[in-house]
């Protein structure tokens, strides 16, 4: 199967993914306050907004590394991209439903911020699922020795574990459950995860 083509469609969800995050960036105009004041009133959302941004950006970055190392693509390897697609372009959405009860408080607060780590969860596991694949035999221009490919399974897998940490801890504390979302995402810039 051609690996250019299935690199080039990842390239353009992810791109909606992270276009579609802009939609709720507004204010509501004139005759409500000072625009001064309805930008600070709307700072979540653009807090989510910038968390997400770079939270797909750090995706796409490790989905690059990560697609240059392959050799071949084959059917497995198509699905388990488009479930890590999946919750890419479910990102959005998130992001939203965060901003907008993360404020509010309350359950809704708490749901808002388990979605919102769910989704990145999700993508997490198929970031490993995808790595995992990889493993194996004639998937990789250069196979990994089996030590080094445990240790880069194992870096995939620590944002996965922070997920669903956050996703537990958002039952609790909301905006932790977040702020770890957001520690991961600093991880990510920071930690080489190409294998």
């Amino acid at each position: 199967m051609d690996k250019g083509r299935l690199e080039a469609f990842s390239d353009g969800v992810f791109a909606v993914a992270i276009t579609l995050l802009a939609l709720d960036l507004e204010v509501p105009g004139p005759g409500h306050g000072s625009l001064a004041h309805q930008l600070g009133k709307s700072w979540p959302t653009y807090a989510a907004y910038v968390l997400s941004f770079f939270v797909i950006g750090i995706m796409w970055v490790n989905h690059h590394a990560l697609f240059k190392s392959f050799a071949r693509a084959d059917r497995t390897l198509l699905f388990l991209n488009l479930t890590l697609l999946l919750f890419v372009v479910a990102v959005p959405f998130g992001t939203s439903t965060v901003a907008e009860y993360l404020r509010e408080g309350g359950f809704d607060a708490h749901l808002a911020a388990a979605l919102y780590a769910a989704i990145f969860f999700g993508a997490a596991v198929s970031f490993v699922a995808i790595f995992a694949w990889s493993l194996r035999d004639g998937n990789r221009h250069t196979p990994l020795p089996p030590d080094t490919g445990r240790a880069a399974l194992l870096r995939f897998a620590v944002g996965g574990f922070v997920y669903l940490g956050a996703f537990v801890v958002a039952f609790i504390n909301a905006a932790a459950s977040v702020a770890a979302i957001a520690a991961i995402a600093i991880y990510y810039i920071v930690e080489r995860t190409s294998g």
